[in-house]
């Protein structure tokens, strides 16, 4: 494919050159998901993680127009420090690469760039979903995701959404969706949703063959593997109902909407648990960097 717009890291095309296995890494949580300065401390962890798991990490983002996968140590740190890094998503990717601006992937567009890059998994938190509401307001992870063939290791929808509207989309749409050693999809910072998966794998094995036959039998979409957050820093489903009405009602009364709801919702969830949810967020991200990259070298022994 035309690569005109991509700006490769040196270990990454290394890594593709030679068919190793390689893991592609979101940058929006770097720029507007975290707190400084555990965003930097965050990135870095991540990747250090999915090179101790023997595979190379490829953080994605936009510099100055420029398709950007795997970023340097100096990139990463402009990432997590500058305040004027905007949020790209697919429908922006053409106004980034044109107007040469800086910007933090999604998981749609990270899923996009990644594919067409040559890299078959990415590691994410929580994907977008189904928004709360009346409207049908549909992020454009969950598209994406029904037409890009690429492992997606998550820990399932983020919690602030529908997650009801969004499993029942995600079957709708034949987007696969594996529970990774557990028998429901996870919410988040909770273990158990109530809401069915596919089917459960237990190892990295399991998950690279059944993405092989979806290839061999020209699927479209992604491969969903959805992984619990660990259990030490699950967060009780109790505390987190009474948080998350709490910081709706908050969302409401400051007139807070669209792609700006979901993370203020964050944000005020890690002060009102007085930071348990940060905590479950940077475990979960954690785990799934991990399992991304067992799969990942499972893969490339296929």
């Amino acid at each position: 494919m035309n690569r005109k717009h991509f700006k490769l890291g040196e270990a990454v095309e290394a890594a593709l050159a030679k068919q190793q296995p390689i893991v592609a890494l979101e940058s929006t949580v770097i720029a507007h998901g975290l707190p400084r300065p555990q965003n930097l401390e965050v990135a870095r962890r991540l990747e250090t993680i999915v090179t101790a798991g023997g595979a190379t990490p490829a953080t994605i983002a936009i510099l100055k127009g420029a398709l950007t996968v795997g970023l340097n140590s100096d990139q990463a740190e402009f990432i997590a420090a500058s305040t004027n890094i905007e949020k790209i998503s697919i429908r922006d990717l053409p106004l980034a690469v044109a107007k040469q601006l800086d910007g933090a992937t999604t998981v749609a567009s990270t899923s996009w760039i990644a594919y067409r890059a040559g890299i078959e998994v990415f590691a994410t938190g929580g994907i977008g979903g189904v928004h709360r509401g009346a409207l049908p307001d549909v992020s454009a992870d969950l598209p994406q995701l029904e037409k890009t063939p690429i492992v997606v290791v998550c820990s399932g929808a983020k919690m602030v959404l529908d997650l009801p509207a969004t499993r029942e989309w995600l079957e709708t749409h034949g987007v696969t969706v594996l529970g990774y050693q557990c028998d429901e999809m996870p919410a988040f910072y909770s273990r158990q949703s109530g809401l069915p998966i596919d089917a459960r794998v237990d190892s990295a094995r399991e998950v690279a063959e059944i993405f092989k036959a979806q290839r061999e039998l020209s699927g479209e979409g992604a491969l969903l593997v959805t992984v619990p957050v660990p259990s030490e820093w699950e967060v009780p489903a109790e505390s987190l109902k009474k948080n998350l009405d709490e910081s709706l009602t908050a969302a409401e009364e400051n007139q807070i909407l669209g792609r700006e709801l979901t993370p203020f919702l964050l944000s005020r969830m890690a002060q009102q648990s007085e930071g348990a949810t940060l905590k479950a967020n940077i475990a979960l991200l954690e785990n799934n960097a991990r399992v991304a990259a067992q799969i990942a070298v499972a893969l490339s022994d296929t």
